[in-house]
């Protein structure tokens, strides 16, 4: 019986791994399809095709990431009010420095940062 268990356990933390990594890659597809989204409807924010906007939100969340660890800030524009929706904007804007194919202005960084922060609150990260 204990044997039994055992094993069930096991099957339920490989399945909670797939599922992890499957949930890290549609909130990728998911981030890239709101940036070129946002691209399309932010003035002064190139549009950009997929690849692009993929790589754009893999260097995004690394940047957020390194943020978090180094300066215990949350980037996420929203998370902590003011400087967590200024601190999202220059992410956004400083990312275009990194990826190839994405141009965005000050102003457009500002913008995406709101319409990101809007649809983050919407639709959480931690759904999938």
């Amino acid at each position: 019986m204990a044997d039994h268990n055992v094993r069930r356990d096991d099957e339920h933390r490989e399945e909670d791994k797939d599922r992890g990594w499957l949930g890290m890659i549609i909130r990728f597809i998911v981030a890239a399809v709101v940036l070129m989204v946002t691209a399309a409807v932010t003035p002064g924010f190139r549009s950009m095709g997929f690849g692009t906007a993929l790589l754009a939100a893999l260097i995004i969340a690394a940047l957020d990431y390194v943020v978090q660890k180094l300066f215990k800030i949350d980037a996420s524009p929203f998370g902590r009010g003011l400087s967590g929706f200024i601190l999202s904007a220059v992410i956004i804007y400083l990312t275009q420095f990194l990826v190839p194919g994405m141009q965005i202005n000050l102003w457009g960084a500002i913008i995406a940062a709101l319409i990101i922060g809007v649809v983050d609150a919407l639709i959480p990260a931690h759904v999938f």
